[in-house]
């Protein structure tokens, strides 16, 4: 059994109405894209053509927005009297998006417009008092907060009282006590009248900039899109039109530095999409402010130099990948730390980049299914850093409630960000620690993953996949279709430069469907378990021209027994599930060597070893009979079967010895009656051109059989034995079925044995 990673839950569906599925098909839709849209609560012809149909038309009055006269009237008369003005963003790739609507938008009415995003090591989030000081020391009169503000209180009225008004753009929760700002512009203002309050911060200042040059400008729609996307706000409403209309406005881009940027992360401009953007260029954007300086960001969205566009942008893509490097090497030094008892991973080091920390909890929650809290702990003793939590556990809620540990705390239910005295640790681990148990919170549950239907591997044809980009955007609250697909894999292979991913086919009669699972390499043996279910998003893989539909894996699960092939010894280090797991050998050789060499309990084969204590099995060796290993799957309640299948005698690749061999060796010890075999086995081997192996199984017989005795490994023969014949002894007969075991059990394929268990 394999549990999916995610909890698969499928929409509650209705029979579709038979006249919206005629209306659908009559204008060249296929039918399962109909179901899809009546499933996604699209009813109507009306409802239909709307999401088709995407117009700046259907962009809002800015105006609408709170504060929005007052800000435009005092930017006027900024530029009108020639007034300094400061553009102060944010770190993110929505705070550089922002910061360069903006500065572009004062450009174009003539403002003398500076700008600066603050460093997050030296400034942190938000408006900064001594960065505001810094500013307004050169002449700035007039600051516009973009992407942050409205938590900036301290540093406002510092401006406030240096004469300098702060208009304050923002779309980030609105605490209880909102600045002293000359104005608040936020589309979730409680005294607005904005229809649509899920804007980002590119948004926001594209509302700002709309108003003040009292036209859209088109050629900043590339800029808040990537801004929207890579911000992760919901994709519904005037943000999926700003992002259908910006993705268009991409393709025709005169962005210097977009394009540079674009060409480095090897994305081609005519198939750009919100997934490129989201994986290719946001993470680009935003690994400079995680690592340092994040203004260079801005030089490049707006730089009309060519080989400027070119330098920063492979600058950005030189520090994404160091980004990834510290990930990578952070993550595997805080995996190390993680105390498995404890309900909620709080760890804490020295020497870690704060930027990266909240990608780091991040990998632990999806690796250990916990919520984590990595922290990087200063030579002053404290402790800055970020958390990430499953839907099981409202984090920033719990954390609401112990307060005290912290002299900085923020964030919302699934991400916090916090500062604390590093001697608060432990006190904070134990408090989280009873917090969960005393609420009896149950941090197993996996996050919810939406199925939108199951589909027939001949369902999946290219034409219906192009109907579902009808449906894009996609992104939160309006997520991509995920589909349960059910085949036979064939041609399965792990590629990537480490392996990491997987590639196969799945196929249902004659159909068949490409899948590739990015991520996925670790998982090979278990997705290659028949009757498992695959759960991804259909795309469009197209190469040398050619279009192909493939899976793109999200998750997979299987509800019968999993039996796992370990039989090649290079596999025997490869990862084996948590649970409890019972490693099991039938020989006290194979205990002793596999005790040694995988460093863990063996246990040796008995009828009284209590079964319902585990439910992973590892089978070090090959039982006597393999009968046997079939009532010993029965006894116990094992969702997963390791198959190392060891045999430390090689009794079936050593054979059986021929009537010639026994009688060759007989003769031997007639002539050479007393020799020491602990020295001389290999010569007497050699001699006799029978391998070593098989020797000593020769001799156990004959020991058996009183032809020989064995005193110290000194073997004597006896004087007149008794005649018997070899097949008499029970070792002899114990090895012609051991072989039998052994045939079948190494030398059959895994789905034979698969079958054989099962059965």
């Amino acid at each position: 059994m394999k549990k999916s990673s995610f909890d698969w839950r499928f929409k509650d569906v209705s029979p579709i109405d038979t006249a919206f599925k005629t209306e659908i098909m009559n204008q060249g839709y296929s039918e399962t894209f109909a179901e899809l849209l009546w499933n996604r609560n699209i009813h109507t012809i009306e409802a239909f053509s709307k999401l088709l149909r995407t117009t700046i038309d259907d962009l809002h009055d800015p105006f609408l927005m709170h504060d929005m006269t007052k800000a435009v009237e005092r930017i006027q008369m900024a530029v009108m009297e020639g007034q300094p003005i400061l553009v102060y963003g944010d770190y993110d790739a929505d705070g550089i998006t922002s910061t360069s609507i903006m500065l572009e938008t004062l450009q174009m009415i003539g403002a003398d417009v500076h700008y600066v995003l603050p460093n997050r090591f030296v400034h942190g989030y938000g408006p900064n008092k001594e960065l505001f000081a810094e500013k307004i020391n050169e002449g700035i009169q007039l600051i516009i907060t973009v992407d942050n503000g409205v938590a900036g209180n301290e540093a406002i009225d510092f401006a406030n009282s240096q004469n300098v008004d702060v208009i304050v753009t923002d779309h980030h929760e609105l605490p209880p006590i909102l600045p002293d700002a000359y104005c608040i512009v936020h589309p979730r203002h409680p005294d607005g009248q904005y229809p649509f309050g899920e804007l980002a911060g590119a948004g926001v200042a594209f509302k700002l900039a709309t108003a003040l040059l009292e036209e859209v400008p088109l050629e900043m729609l590339d800029l808040v899109t990537i801004g929207t996307v890579a911000d992760l706000v919901s994709m519904t409403g005037e943000n999926r039109t700003l992002v259908k209309l910006g993705l268009q406005a991409i393709k025709q881009t005169q962005r210097l530095g977009l394009l540079e940027l674009l060409k480095v992360s090897s994305v081609a401009l005519q198939k750009i999409d919100e997934t490129s953007i989201g994986f290719s260029i946001a993470p680009r954007l935003n690994a400079i402010g995680r690592l340092g300086d994040p203004n260079p960001a801005v030089e490049l969205m707006t730089t009309f130099d060519t080989e400027r566009a070119h330098e920063l942008a492979e600058k950005l893509d030189q520090i994404n990948n160091e980004r990834k490097q510290i990930v990578q090497t952070t993550t595997a030094e805080a995996t190390a730390l993680i105390d498995p008892a404890d309900s909620i991973h709080l760890i804490a080091a020295k020497g870690w980049n704060p930027g990266v920390l909240g990608i780091v909890a991040g990998n632990i929650l999806k690796q250990t299914g916990h919520p984590a809290i990595v922290l990087s702990i200063d030579d002053n003793g404290v402790a800055k850093g970020s958390g990430r939590s499953s839907e099981a556990l409202d984090l920033f809620g719990m954390l609401t409630t112990m307060r005290s540990e912290f002299t900085h705390f923020g964030g919302h239910a699934a991400a916090v960000g916090l500062t604390m005295p590093v001697e608060n640790i432990p006190a904070l681990q134990k408090r989280m620690n009873d917090y969960i148990s005393a609420e009896q919170i149950d941090l197993t549950k996996a996050a919810a993953l939406l199925i939108d239907e199951s589909l027939e591997v001949s369902a999946v044809e290219l034409k219906f996949v192009e109907e579902l980009k009808k449906l894009a955007p996609f992104g939160t609250d309006n997520p991509a279709p995920h589909f349960l697909i059910e085949g036979v894999i064939s041609s399965f292979k792990r590629i990537g430069s480490d392996q990491q991913h997987v590639k196969f086919s799945l196929k249902k009669e004659a159909a068949q469907l490409d899948v590739i699972g990015f991520g996925f390499g670790a998982n090979d043996e278990e997705i290659q378990q028949p009757d498992t279910k695959f759960v991804g998003d259909l795309e469009i893989n197209e190469w040398n021209g050619q279009k192909k539909v493939q899976l793109r894996l999200i998750d997979f699960a299987s509800d019968g027994l999993q039996v796992i092939d370990r039989r090649a010894k290079y596999t025997w280090d490869q990862k084996i599930e948590s649970g409890e797991i019972l490693y099991l050998a039938f020989q006290q050789k194979s205990q002793q060597f596999f005790t040694q060499e995988l460093q863990q309990t063996v246990t040796l084969y008995d009828e009284t070893i209590s079964w319902s204590d585990y439910d992973q099995l590892a089978v070090l060796d090959c039982p006597d009979q393999k009968e046997l290993l079939k009532e010993v799957i029965k006894k116990g309640a094992f969702e997963r079967i390791y198959l190392y299948l060891y045999s430390p005698d090689e009794a079936y690749l050593n054979g059986l010895p021929s009537r010639e061999q026994f009688a060759k060796l007989y003769q031997f010890f007639r002539k050479q009656p007393r020799v020491d075999i602990r020295f001389k086995l290999k010569v007497v081997s050699n001699y006799l051109r029978i391998p070593e192996k098989r020797l000593v199984f020769m001799i156990h017989v004959f020991s058996e059989l009183k032809f020989v005795t064995i005193n110290d490994g000194v073997l004597q023969m006896v004087e007149a034995p008794q005649t018997r014949s070899f097949e008499e002894s029970k070792i002899y007969q114990k090895r012609i079925a051991r072989i039998e075991s052994e045939e079948f059990l190494v030398m059959n394929d895994i789905q034979t044995i698969r079958n054989w268990l099962k059965s």
